[in-house]
């Protein structure tokens, strides 16, 4: 499993939590992870769970950059993974 992958999983997590303009479009991050070729079943449980959200609590260290950055980067005009994430 790639780390990349893991991060992304938290990044998701965090914006659902915690992000109070933008919320994950999961039917795009299924694909993204699809893509990668990650088995979303194996990122969600054991180890890879625990890392992911050792990520997401990392990111809600400073929420309001971590919220801005990933408007920046995944948001519709994203510049990483655009339309990973939408507006609530």
């Amino acid at each position: 499993m790639s780390d990349a992958a893991i991060k992304l999983s938290g990044l998701v997590r965090f914006v659902a939590e915690d992000c109070p303009d933008d919320k994950p479009d999961y039917d795009r991050f299924r694909q993204v992870m699809m893509s990668l070729g990650i088995d979303l079943e194996a990122l969600s449980s054991g180890a890879y769970v625990i890392k992911s959200m050792r990520y997401t609590e990392k990111y809600k260290e400073n929420r309001q950059i971590n919220c801005k950055l990933a408007h920046e980067k995944f948001g519709k005009e994203g510049n990483v993974i655009p339309g990973l994430l939408i507006p609530k």
